[in-house]
């Protein structure tokens, strides 16, 4: 049995549910899992854990600032371990932006922290405008509209393939 550590970042909190459902699944095959907001704990000590899986959200076609600096700060110890890293886009609804040879976003922040996780994925993720402030409803619908995304204010919908998250979990599980 391994004790896997699960650090998360989320805009909307969809990213902190795909990972409920992974601890989930890892569970499911004997493992304990500890879910760790990194916006609450950064400065976390990961020495205790088995395994490190990583899990971000993208807003605005980039993750939060924190989670570069979470992977930066705690390099040494992620490359020491079994680690893993997924991301969280809506631009992962479309088939040719799903896998993780094909994000951009995924590609582009591995890139600029130098890390090389031994597993990734890519997950679709949720729009849900009633949940977003004025600005956000407004930014995103645009992007929606230039991607032939859904625009209409009342759109609740997640993109998440959940079969393929579940899947993700028991690779975790097996490593």
């Amino acid at each position: 049995m391994a004790h896997i550590l699960i650090a998360y970042s989320t805009t909307d909190g969809h990213t902190r549910t795909i990972c409920e459902r992974l601890k989930q699944v890892i569970e499911g095959h004997a493992h304990r899992v500890t879910l760790v907001s990194i916006a609450d704990q950064p400065d976390l000590d990961m020495r205790a854990y088995d395994k490190i899986v990583v899990g971000a959200s993208i807003r605005y076609g980039k993750h939060h600032e924190r989670v570069y600096r979470f992977v930066r700060q705690h390099r040494a110890v992620l490359d020491g371990k079994p680690n893993a890293f997924f991301t969280v886009n809506v631009v992962a609804r479309k088939p040719d932006k799903c896998e993780p040879d094909t994000n951009p976003y995924l590609k582009k922040f591995l890139q600029q922290v130098g890390w090389r996780p031994q597993a990734v994925a890519v997950f679709a993720g949720r729009i849900e405008y009633r949940l977003y402030r004025f600005r956000d409803r407004t930014m995103i619908r645009f992007i929606m509209w230039l991607t032939k995304g859904p625009t209409d204010p009342a759109t609740a919908i997640s993109f998440t393939n959940w079969d393929r998250v579940e899947a993700f979990g028991h690779a975790l599980s097996a490593a």
